[in-house]
């Protein structure tokens, strides 16, 4: 059995009451201070910052050539290889030439015999008009005698229709003349067409740029016009690349291409990966008209690509400058955060507490944001750990990591 004295009952109360006051202070403390909350923060510059369309645009050649055949015949040798740069003029395929150069030779001697032809009817129609003039003249005197009595007048008739027949010879080979020339001049056409399908036999390139894939080998039979083209050339310098803007920067876009040709710069990151291609080109079409179901205009930009490194099909990050806003208020993306009455941002006071402040954006370049108005340059923003901010909270600057963490 245990025996407590009332001196030390009254010690022990006094202890544990004096243990209870202590904690109920330690709580009330804690209860009423929060700790300073971690934020990485940035500051608000003044910066020059180009008003650009960025979009994804495709590359495609200014020209597309299928090769065909303009004759038929055997397709006897190919003188390039696939993937090859070809220039224009440069022979490309030759076919069988033996039967054009054939119908080329017929043509030719065709046109010697006709040649012969119009001498000879030459030849007619000048003795047989100087028959007819004798037989005129002879008429004639007749035609006086018989007047006079002195000849009978059968013998006048005789003369008469002796030069008739003579003037009639005259006009049929005047005729067979004409005729003769006639062939001369078919001929000569028949001989340039046989020229022109002998060149036909001879497919050299239209244009300078790069063969694609052989269609047809060398062996085959081809047919004029076939709907199989013998190899596609795409002209590769210079290139368009094809891109979209929204419907609402057109007249932005109008009014400054009308001043001067505006820039596109291409570079190859479809993927965001960097391939290392770059290229600098200018806006040469705008389309005639804006694309309802997506509310964008198409654009057209020329490219030079002297070095071939835009390809046709390849599809490029395209950055268009229409203009630059100087000395601009620029910060972080990431500090700028929505609320139910708009964009708003925290920014940090000289007592290390934030407050709110609504503000009005505008284009976003390369991970900054310029902020039209709300922002002014040289003031501080928070651009990590908003979550546990509120007007009046203290914060504490930290790493990146620790805010992360910390949110």
């Amino acid at each position: 059995m245990l025996f407590f004295t009332r001196a030390g009952i009254a010690s022990a109360l006094i202890v544990c009451l004096l243990g209870c006051t202590k904690q109920d202070d330690k709580t009330n403390k804690t209860k009423g201070v929060l700790p300073p909350t971690p934020v990485t923060i940035a500051m608000a510059e003044a910066r020059d910052i180009p008003i650009q369309v960025r979009q994804i645009g495709s590359v495609e050649p200014v020209a597309t050539i299928a090769v065909k055949a303009q004759i038929s015949g055997e397709l006897k040798q190919v003188f390039f290889k696939e993937g090859q740069d070809v220039k224009k003029g440069e022979e490309l395929f030759e076919i069988d030439p033996r039967p054009y150069q054939q119908a080329l030779e017929q043509a030719q001697a065709a046109l010697q015999k006709d040649i012969a032809l119009v001498r000879q009817a030459e030849a007619n129609l000048a003795r047989d008009g100087a028959q007819a003039a004798n037989a005129k003249q002879q008429a004639q005197r007749y035609a006086g005698l018989a007047a006079e009595g002195v000849i009978s007048k059968d013998q006048n008739e005789s003369y008469q229709t002796a030069s008739q027949v003579q003037i009639e010879s005259v006009r049929a080979d005047e005729a067979a003349l004409a005729s003769a020339k006639a062939s001369v001049v078919s001929d000569n056409s028949a001989i340039e067409t046989a020229k022109l399908n002998l060149s036909y036999c001879y497919i050299r390139s239209p244009i300078d740029g790069r063969a694609g894939s052989l269609l047809i080998q060398a062996g085959n039979l081809i047919k004029a016009n076939d709907t199989t083209a013998l190899v596609n050339i795409n002209q590769l310098q210079p290139v368009y690349v094809t891109f979209s803007a929204p419907e609402q920067l057109l007249p932005e876009i109008r009014r400054y291409n009308a001043a001067h040709a505006l820039s596109v710069t291409g570079t190859g990151v479809a993927d965001g990966a960097k391939r290392g291609v770059s290229a600098t080109g200018q806006l040469t079409f705008i389309d005639n008209g804006v694309d309802s179901t997506t509310g964008t205009i198409k654009l057209k930009a020329t490219f030079p690509n002297n070095d071939h490194a835009l390809w046709p099909g390849q599809f490029i990050n395209v950055v268009m400058t229409l203009r630059t806003l100087n000395h601009a208020t620029v910060v972080p993306s990431e500090a700028i955060q929505s609320g139910q009455k708009g964009q708003f941002a925290f920014v940090v006071k000289p007592d290390q507490t934030v407050e709110t402040r609504q503000v009005t954006v505008g284009q976003t370049i390369d991970n900054q944001i310029v902020v039209e108005s709300g922002i002014s340059p040289g003031e501080t923003v928070v651009t990590d750990g908003q979550l546990r901010l509120f007007p009046g909270a203290h914060i504490r600057i930290a790493p990146a990591a620790k805010a992360d963490a910390g949110a």
